[in-house]
């Protein structure tokens, strides 16, 4: 399983400050529309109204709404792995992997419930709806990466592998926890929590 490359989307990189701050704003207003009116009656002209710029600077970064949707998630994946590095460097080295798995979870359930346009798009732009395949592997990539020092373990295939099924399996429960409950049924996220601890206890231990 060779590691899926990260998703690019912009037609420019900006490179001053100011170009910056106007991804940034754009990024923003199509991840509010996205929670108010949905991918379809999504529009580039609408997201740059929203975020108070020319129509020509959203077609600078972006070709059309599927670009800037793919853009939302990258920018959501780069804020999840800084908010579990965090919290990781908090834990200190000996939490071991039930302590990272727990990070891992709870800051994605975190960005689930808020997070604007997380729910139609989160690491991987899922338009069409289950479209997720690619995006669980770039996550799979990224925590073998960010937690293998962690665990003291080398960032294998191996390693790569146990990531992915982790990834495949609190992915699929997560979403049903959030279909049950809008803000994800705790309960059924404590299975999730309990399957993937057996689990990970099998192949970490």
């Amino acid at each position: 399983m060779k590691p899926v490359p990260p998703a690019t989307s912009l037609r420019r990189a900006p490179v001053q400050r100011r170009s910056a701050e106007r991804l940034t704003r754009i990024l923003d207003a199509c991840a509010d529309l996205l929670d108010e009116v949905g991918y379809d009656a999504l529009s580039t002209r609408a997201v740059a109204q929203r975020a108070s710029v020319p129509i020509g600077s959203v077609y600078r970064f972006f070709g059309n709404k599927r670009q800037m949707a793919d853009a939302l998630a990258q920018r959501n994946l780069e804020r999840y792995t800084v908010r579990v590095t965090e919290r990781l460097g908090q834990t200190g080295e000996h939490g071991g992997w039930r302590t990272a798995m727990d990070v891992v979870l709870d800051e994605y359930l975190e960005m689930k419930r808020t997070a604007p346009g997380f729910s139609l798009v989160d690491f991987g732009n899922q338009i069409p709806v289950g479209a997720r395949a690619e995006p669980n592997h770039r996550v799979a990539d990224r925590l073998t990466e960010l937690l293998s020092g962690y665990l003291g373990r080398e960032p294998d295939e191996d390693l790569r592998r146990v990531f992915l099924i982790a990834v495949e399996t609190a992915d699929t429960l997560v979403h049903l926890a959030f279909r049950v409950a809008p803000e994800g049924d705790e309960r059924i996220i404590d299975e999730a929590r309990e399957m993937l601890r057996a689990y990970l206890a099998r192949v970490l231990d």
